[in-house]
């Protein structure tokens, strides 16, 4: 497993980045480069509750969020996949490999700047696209966010 980290300061407030983060239309937006057709985020927004990050066919991650305080930091933790019919995979030996990986978004208040700090944790097979995903998805984040 490797841990890959993305920090890039954003001319906007933490409140304005953690929207553009999470709101359903900026997420398409900047998660479009993680897959083919683009990622959809469903969540419950509980700790310990669940959370999927999806295809348009509705296949993907099956998450949860471990940490949450907004607009400061979110953690989650990866449980395994989902299908289509929304059959979730937990306990497979492929999935056991990598459960309990995290994904980490931390968002640093510089006097109505923010810097936001990403860590992820990765199968090496999968480190050159998320580390292309996530510096092409976290410059989007940048634009939209000061833009708006």
């Amino acid at each position: 497993m490797e841990t890959l980290s993305y920090e890039t300061e954003i001319n906007a407030a933490p409140q304005k980045v953690w929207d553009t983060l999470w709101n359903t239309d900026t997420y398409t937006e900047w998660t479009k480069f993680f897959g083919a057709g683009g990622s959809l985020m469903k969540s419950d927004w509980k700790v310990g509750g669940k959370t999927y990050f999806v295809n348009k066919e509705g296949e993907g991650m099956v998450s949860t969020i471990d940490s949450l305080e907004e607009p400061k930091q979110i953690i989650f933790k990866h449980l395994g996949m989902v299908d289509k019919e929304g059959n979730e995979d937990t306990q497979s030996k492929e999935i056991m490999e990598w459960s309990g990986s995290f994904e980490k978004y931390i968002l640093i208040d510089l006097d109505g700047k923010t810097k936001l700090h990403v860590e992820v944790q990765v199968e090496k097979d999968w480190e050159a696209d998320m580390d292309s995903g996530f510096k092409q998805g976290l410059e989007i984040v940048k634009n939209l966010a000061e833009g708006q």
